[in-house]
């Protein structure tokens, strides 16, 4: 690829990111699923206009994402399947959120960030990212469903390259609707856990703990981190959390675990990107580029995480990769 072509793919991700919304918004690859539809169909079924809708699912196509078989005949491939709400791993909710209309006008003020060090977000909806999610249930959910959508392949690569099980009791801190430490208490018989998150969070996660049979292991609490977290924890698990904030929260986060451990030398187990050192791509850095937008927080390096243990009291133990983009960063209390 040469510099110039270079250039315009990545000016014109955007195109690309907007039809894979369409494409989700419109659940396409539901409408697949019993088999290859015409683009007539497909418009018919979703009330689109069939040209402009042939035209996007021609993009998604160049692109790897769906097939082509015969003129305006579409249909699923692999990667397609993962746009399907029906099967495990479906990343359709991710598919839904992040290059969604909301992210467009955060970051069409991305600029604000570099020249400011703050969230586009709080200039763009005039509050912080999770307080607009609280009174907002409808975006709340969106957002929700994403971050669900991303823990199941997350916690899977996770429970392969760590062992969980020797834990008595954890307690996942801010784990929404309870992916996370449903799969964690499926693989870990013997364990029993607290899930702890807001209050409109933790409503949405008490029928999913009765549907997967875990109610006798796992309650579901109100919980402000700022504040406290709840106490009695062996390892205090986070997916995604600490990326959400800047140092100066984060600790007070680590910190308010420190004390709910009491006299116990517990564990912290994030899962989260660790950025490497180098120029490589990394789906890190992408990420990084959310934070900054939105909540204000960033990506860490090993380095980074290290310093901000140290702080909160706790020492790095290891960082576990995974076949998922996230690793297993694990502290002990010191």
């Amino acid at each position: 690829m040469n510099p110039q072509q270079q250039i315009m793919q990545v000016a014109t991700g955007y195109m690309a990111s907007s039809a894979l919304y369409i494409a989700a918004h419109l659940k396409i690859a539901d409408l697949l699923a019993v088999g290859s539809k015409s683009t007539a169909e497909l418009a018919a079924s979703t009330k689109t206009m069939e040209d402009p809708l042939y035209r996007v699912l021609r993009l998604l196509v160049s692109l790897g994402i769906f097939e082509e078989n015969a003129p305006r005949q579409i249909s699923l491939n692999l990667t397609a399947q993962a746009l399907r709400t029906d099967l495990p791993g479906s990343m359709h909710g991710m598919a839904v959120f992040l290059p969604d209309p909301f992210h467009f006008r955060c970051y069409a003020e991305l600029l604000h960030c570099v020249q400011t060090g703050k969230p586009a977000v709080d200039k763009v909806m005039k509050m912080p990212i999770f307080e607009y999610l609280a009174g907002d249930p409808e975006y709340s959910t969106i957002f929700n469903n994403a971050m669900t959508a991303l823990s199941a392949p997350v916690i899977g690569a996770a429970l392969e390259a760590y062992d969980f099980s020797v834990y008595n009791s954890i307690v996942d801190v801010a784990g929404g609707h309870g992916e996370v430490l449903m799969a964690i208490l499926q693989a870990c018989p013997n364990s029993s856990g607290v899930l702890a998150d807001l209050e409109h969070v933790v409503q949405g996660s008490i029928p999913r703990i009765s549907s997967a049979g875990l109610q006798q292991r796992c309650k579901a609490v109100t919980c402000d981190f700022f504040k406290a977290v709840p106490e009695g924890g062996d390892a205090y698990v986070m997916k995604h959390i600490i990326h959400d904030w800047d140092d100066e929260r984060a600790i007070v986060i680590l910190k308010n675990i420190a004390s709910a451990m009491g006299n116990k030398k517990g564990h912290v187990v994030l899962l989260e990107s660790v950025i490497p050192s180098g120029p490589e791509p990394d789906l890190g850095k992408f990420i990084d580029i959310e934070m900054l937008a939105l909540p204000g927080g960033k990506e860490r390096t090993r380095e980074e995480f290290t310093a901000l243990f140290t702080a909160a009291g706790f020492q790095l133990t290891k960082v576990v990769p995974t076949a998922s983009p996230l690793s297993v960063v694990e502290a002990i209390r010191v």
